[in-house]
């Protein structure tokens, strides 16, 4: 930043003072209508209340549960692994080419479709498939 860069601050927004007057447009009961529990101070209800009704995330039915354990791989099937340009393929290279969008704990290579060329796979997991056609095709594999 240099001295002839310098720009004054930005102006702050007034804050809205409620209950001056009925010429200002939220005089008397200041914008909160009339009586009522939101009315009221410190009136108002909780997220998710619906009047005394039994709320809906009480209603639904609870099943299942989510393991946080779980590892999130990136599937690559032997037809994307075709489009890379690179002989040995890493989920890098894969970012790189444009072939994954995100490798997120690790790529796992699936059997789907077929190979063309001979390739050196460096990846989390491979299935019995995957790793078979690979192998058929003069290629290598390599667990990270």
């Amino acid at each position: 930043m240099k001295l002839g860069e310098l720009k004054p601050a930005a102006q702050k927004e007034k804050r809205t003072r409620v209950g001056r007057g009925i010429g200002s447009g939220l005089g008397k009961t200041s914008g909160r209508g009339h009586k009522g529990q939101k009315a009221r101070s410190g009136g108002g209800v909780r997220r998710g209340f619906e009047g005394g009704q039994t709320p809906l995330y009480r209603r639904l039915p609870k099943r299942g549960f989510t393991n946080i354990h779980a590892k999130k791989y990136t599937e690559v099937t032997l037809t994307m692994l075709n489009k890379s340009t690179s002989e040995e393929v890493t989920a890098e290279t894969l970012l790189k080419d444009g072939i994954i969008s995100k490798a997120e704990e690790g790529i796992v290579i699936l059997g789907t479709g077929s190979l063309d060329k001979k390739l050196t796979v460096k990846a989390k997991r491979f299935t019995k498939t995957a790793k078979d056609k690979i192998e058929a095709a003069g290629g290598k594999i390599e667990v990270i």
